[in-house]
């Protein structure tokens, strides 16, 4: 068996899904369910018997204030990082962090474990990205859009949307945004705003009404992250890309890690004034529009868990059986 310390509060995403002892693995029919997950330190005779400590990284900053960090490590011990935020939001900023930590696993593609908020599956069905040294097929050698998917992009009559809840972020989209607007209006071109931050409404347990929405109307959906991060891609963008709508990205990864080319527009490559003209001739261009959407019939995205090789948490107990399922690490 291998035991899991989860050292800082166990009800912090993403700790909380853990649960307590082997269940989570089970559930999720992991090749591996031989790992037992706790948030005692006391289970064992003593927590330097514990094979993993895992530490979330947004707690550090209050493990570390308030002296609750181990005393005590075993050679053997890993110590490993935890954090699906964007480190923008919570960096480590200080030298005692130097060579403390054994593994990481992160959003980061370089991190021992990559915490994927998506998996891009080719027309074979095999798992292909993202990746930091992404192939994908050239956009000249795919084939147009059949004629159905032709039907139900015709019959958009929308701009753009956004589902946004969060007001004030460190990457400050929420003014770009507004500069954006500006000058969709000038064009004749709206952005509707769902959420907390906008004049449109779109609750939880209404999203599949809304998503339904999106595929129907929308030509764009703008999947802005809340920080500018490398390779912090979250899954905004699996709105607009799971429901036929083109993805306006924002963030600072290299998107060609994560997006088949030609299948999105990035704002901040392009900056405002450029972006909104590209809309509004794509929008005047059918055909143009049509050719966002090529990448279809080559390429799935989807979420991790919805298979176990892919499964986030079954990665991480894959790993401490020394099976290298680190899903295409680079």
């Amino acid at each position: 068996m291998h035991y899991i310390l989860l050292w800082s509060d166990p009800e912090h995403s993403p700790f909380k899904e853990f649960g307590e002892g082997q269940a989570l693995f089970e559930r999720s029919n992991c090749s591996y369910v031989n790992c037992f997950v706790t948030s005692d330190r006391n289970y064992l005779d003593d927590y330097t018997q514990f094979e993993v400590v895992a530490f979330n990284g947004p707690d550090l900053p209050v493990l570390r204030s308030t002296n609750n960090l181990p005393k005590r490590r075993a050679r053997s011990q890993k110590y490993v990082y935890v954090n699906m935020e964007a480190a923008a939001t919570y960096p480590l900023c200080s030298h005692i962090w130097n060579r403390y930590f054994n593994w990481t696993w992160t959003y980061r593609l370089d991190s021992d474990i990559v915490w994927r908020y998506f998996v891009i599956r080719n027309s074979s069905g095999h798992v292909v990205g993202p990746s930091a040294s992404m192939t994908w097929m050239n956009l000249t050698d795919m084939k147009p859009i059949d004629v159905q998917l032709k039907v139900k992009l015709s019959r958009k009559r929308k701009a753009a949307a956004w589902f946004v809840s969060n007001c004030n972020t460190a990457s400050l989209r929420e003014y770009v945004v507004k500069e954006i607007q500006e000058l969709m209006l000038a064009l004749g071109l709206r952005l509707d705003v769902y959420g907390e931050c906008g004049r449109s409404s779109c609750p939880v347990t209404s999203m599949k009404y809304c998503l339904k929405q999106l595929e129907k109307q929308y030509y764009f959906y703008f999947a802005f992250e809340n920080s500018i991060s490398e390779d912090y891609v979250t899954e905004k963008v699996l709105h607009a890309l799971k429901h036929n709508t083109v993805p306006v990205v924002f963030g600072g990864a290299d998107y060609k890690r994560f997006l088949p080319p030609g299948s999105y527009l990035d704002a901040r490559e392009l900056g405002p004034k450029k972006l909104v003209q590209a809309m509004d001739n794509i929008i005047q261009h059918k055909n143009l529009y049509y050719s966002f959407f090529k990448w279809k019939r080559y390429y799935s995205f989807h979420a991790p868990n919805e298979a176990p090789v892919t499964d986030i948490y079954c990665q991480l107990c894959a790993a401490l059986n020394g099976d290298q399922l680190h899903i295409l690490r680079d």
